[in-house]
């Protein structure tokens, strides 16, 4: 319990320093910083509020196309692992492109699926699902092949079919694996849907409103998307953790 305590505690301090040093203009003082460049946290705590219906409705539909897309995006990756572990002449190509798919840049495919798409939602999340297949893919083709030694042969001494050793070795042995692509993918997927609305024809969501405020010197705005997309991403990734914690209670990484 006292090491659970201190888990929490130490991160919640660091944060609480920081944000005192960064309210008394200690970073000011350090970069070389005018107050307008870097608003204190108390200004942009009450430019979030004086603006909290359009912060929040931008803030929605952000979410709503990185959660779309990563739900895509990741039942086609985890497809193509299951693919490549059943069928490895056929599927272990489709792991080969889609890990190459990753390599394409944020800012170059963004302007081509806003091309492709008449909706600023429908390029969002298209950008989304393309950034977070390849960590899916990956993760979970590991999950499912790097099993317990001779676990195979134990299900072969029992004449267990491929089903029964999918569903029953496979399929639980990856759940690790899964989740660990679900948390890096919450994060890429809100990165990716804030990058693609700098291209996007919407004048909508956090990405927009960070470009325009920005654009416009309106700093405090400007960091209150910033600071409502970090809360944000953090309690998606928060709320991933909660689920692995129920869902693979029996792993040692969560003992």
């Amino acid at each position: 319990m006292m090491k659970k305590k201190s888990d929490i505690l130490w991160p919640l301090g660091f944060g609480a320093v920081f944000l005192i040093i960064w309210q008394l203009y200690g970073f000011h003082r350090l970069l070389d910083l005018k107050p307008f460049q870097l608003p204190v946290p108390s200004e942009i705590i009450m430019t979030i509020f004086k603006n909290l219906e359009k912060v929040s409705g931008d803030c929605l539909l952000t979410v709503t196309g990185a959660i779309a897309g990563m739900a895509i995006g990741s039942a086609i990756g985890f497809a193509v692992a299951v693919t490549a572990t059943l069928f490895p002449k056929w599927g272990y190509g489709g792991l080969t492109v889609i890990s190459a798919f990753n390599a394409i840049p944020i800012v170059a495919l963004s302007p081509i699926m806003n091309r492709w798409f008449s909706t600023g939602m429908g390029q969002k999340i298209g950008v989304v699902t393309v950034v977070t297949m390849a960590a899916m893919a990956i993760n979970a083709y590991r999950g499912l092949n790097d099993l317990k030694p001779f676990s195979l042969d134990l299900m072969s001494s029992y004449a267990a079919d491929k089903r029964t050793v999918f569903f029953r070795l496979r399929l639980p042995s990856c759940l690790p694996s899964v989740f660990t692509a679900l948390k890096i993918n919450i994060t890429s997927a809100m990165i990716a849907a804030i990058v693609s609305e700098y291209f996007a024809a919407s004048t909508s969501g956090l990405g927009f409103g960070i470009k325009d405020s920005l654009r416009k010197a309106e700093m405090a705005m400007g960091w209150s998307y910033i600071t409502v997309s970090a809360i944000v991403g953090i309690i998606l990734y928060l709320i991933i953790q909660a689920v692995e914690r129920r869902a693979i209670k029996w792993h040692a990484s969560q003992k």
